[in-house]
């Protein structure tokens, strides 16, 4: 507690940073009255907690009461406006807090080694970097079981794992299908094939192998007879041996894999178990990871969420000013999935907005319970119940009842078998065959009289008559208008008549 001796120049506040420049001036300001040291780091957290939240502890309680109580007329300066209703309400003593207050604490932490004696300054830098991490580890709430860095890897080795797996089976199966083709059609399960291949090895000792632990009787019997009758070609013991050692790569990394996953989703309900129940463990994951962390993933809003994992997409149809994506990661929830690809857009939508207030509530409540996500997703689920039956509905006809379906009645009809179907021939009509008739014989007649009329002429020339031709009506009707015309055309000259 530090008493102030000069009011008046606490009232030139701008310039009040001026009197805090040396020890010596700060001295003339303030006075210290009351000095207590704290007996350990933990006192010293829970009396910096309680300030920090604007409560009072026990020991400022006890140290109010023993020396500001005789002072009971003088006002208390404090940094924290709702401290100092707290001290007002509980101990009636007058609390004042403005500008001035915080120019004025601004100064006395500049000078606090000079105005309290015997800190050394090596002392006080470590005290204050203790108390630092120690009130930003209790504002983080820091917990072994809240580090969301296991979950990011736990994920990313789940995905790199599964890559692998898929790299080993199919090679291992290309591998022995060479000398055993048949058994890769009849065992669709990889890890079964990979057992029966390690148990077994070579084809011809699956006649005398018993693989009933590994597989259904049925199948057993399909694998023996196949083997027998195989057209896959004789391989080497090293090579089986080798394909053997593939195998055994396989089953590890299968086992390692379901330990890993139960891992995951372990820790997925430690950290954010509403968010997994709303989405699952493994988009829960994924989004934790995309994110950087839950705390991260926690500022976002939900459209972010809804998007996340499409960042490329989104930014492909804004500069093509194309639709943009509805979902991302999302996508693959169990939620989105039920739906129909009419309503995947709108389930996504809602489903966004009720993660992202799971998020919040796992990385910032001090609750640990499901029970927010499980109430989340059951209005998910009913929102999604009434968006397919209102597409019931809509295919009914009728907006209020449900669809009905009609009772099946059967229609028996008899048909006739048409023989015209069998013909391959095009059909003509009987009108159509008369018409080609009559055009033929006209045909027949004008070439019949042009012929005539060529042996005619042919006969006169050779007796040396001129032919003749016979001039249409058409041409002598012009013959005789041309004539007309010229004769309308002439002068008429008057007629002379000599004797």
């Amino acid at each position: 507690f530090l008493q102030v001796l000069n009011e008046k120049k606490l009232q030139e506040v701008d310039s009040l940073w001026k009197e805090f420049e040396t020890p010596e001036k700060a001295n003339k300001i303030v006075k210290l009255k009351h000095f207590e040291k704290f007996q350990d780091t933990t006192e010293a957290l829970a009396a910096s907690t309680a300030l920090v939240e604007g409560k009072l502890s026990k020991n400022l309680k006890k140290i109010l009461k023993k020396i500001v109580a005789k002072d009971a007329h003088e006002q208390l300066a404090v940094a924290d406006a709702k401290l100092g209703g707290v001290i007002k309400e509980k101990l009636n003593l007058s609390c004042i807090h403005s500008p001035m207050v915080t120019e004025l604490m601004r100064g006395i932490r500049s000078q606090i080694e000079g105005l309290i004696a015997g800190l050394p300054s090596r002392e006080m830098a470590a005290m204050c970097l203790g108390l630092a991490h120690s009130l930003s580890r209790y504002k983080l709430k820091f917990s072994p079981d809240k580090v969301d860095t296991m979950i990011i890897q736990a994920i990313s080795l789940l995905d790199d794992l599964d890559k692998e797996l898929n790299n080993y089976i199919m090679r291992c199966r290309e591998w022995y299908g060479w000398h055993f083709p048949e058994l890769g059609k009849i065992i669709t399960d990889n890890l079964a094939y990979c057992k029966c291949v390690r148990k077994v090895g070579d084809r011809s000792n699956f006649a005398s192998s018993d693989v009933s632990d590994i597989l259904p009787e049925e199948i057993e019997e399909d694998v023996k007879a196949a083997a027998e009758i195989s057209m896959g070609t004789e391989v080497s013991e090293e090579d089986i041996n080798n394909i053997i050692h593939l195998c055994d790569q396989v089953i590890e990394i299968s086992e390692y894999r379901t330990q890993l996953y139960d891992y995951l989703k372990n820790r997925m309900m430690a950290i954010a178990p509403n968010l997994t129940v709303m989405v699952g463990e493994l988009v829960g994951a994924r989004l934790i990871a995309h994110a950087g962390s839950l705390l991260n993933l926690a500022k976002h809003p939900a459209s972010t969420v809804q998007l996340l994992g499409a960042e490329k997409a989104l930014f492909r149809a804004l500069k093509t000013k194309r639709d943009t994506p509805k979902f991302g990661l999302i996508y693959h929830a169990s939620l989105v999935g039920q739906s129909n690809a009419k309503n995947k857009g709108k389930i996504s939508r809602m489903l966004a907005a009720k993660t992202a207030l799971t998020i919040r509530y796992d990385a910032l409540g001090e609750n640990t319970s499901a029970e927010m996500g499980a109430e989340n997703r059951l209005k998910v689920e009913t929102r999604l119940r009434l968006l397919e039956e209102r597409g019931i509905r809509r295919i009914s006809g009728t907006g209020k009842a449900l669809a009905k379906t009609d009772k099946y009645q059967n229609k028996s009809e008899v048909k006739v078998f048409d023989p015209s179907g069998d013909s391959t021939l095009p059909v003509v009509s009987k009108k159509r065959k008369i018409q080609e008739v009559d055009e033929q014989d006209t045909e027949v007649a004008v070439k019949a009289k042009k012929f005539k009329a060529e042996m005619k002429e042919g006969a006169a020339v050779e007796d040396g008559e001129p032919v003749k031709k016979k001039k249409k009506k058409k041409d002598k009707e012009k013959q005789a208008e041309e004539e007309a015309v010229l004769s309308e055309e002439l002068p008429t000259s008057p007629i002379i008549e000599v004797r």
